[in-house]
């Protein structure tokens, strides 16, 4: 099996499939679980792909806030680069 890449990588890593059961309910294969902090009773939050809406993240409550703070971060610097200032 090829190494998989920690959870603090920036390359997105591949942990398996699931199956939508009769209720929707999947299993987060054990990896994932082990390698993402994911521990029976944590809350996760699901979205939508922003282009064709047939893909989506899933994502733990407690690291959206840092998530959001960052793409702000991101999109301030793009703003800077636009309008040709430095930082």
């Amino acid at each position: 099996m090829p190494k998989q890449k920690d959870s603090h990588s920036s390359e997105p890593s591949f942990f398996g499939s699931a199956t939508v059961g009769e209720r929707g309910q999947i299993v987060i294969p054990a990896e994932a679980r082990q390698k993402l902090n994911i521990s029976a009773g944590d809350k996760l939050l699901i979205f939508s792909s922003h282009r064709d809406g047939h893909s989506m993240v899933v994502m733990k409550a407690e690291r959206v806030t840092e998530f959001v703070s960052g793409a702000i971060a991101r999109l301030s610097k793009l703003e800077e680069i636009a309008r040709g200032e430095k930082k």
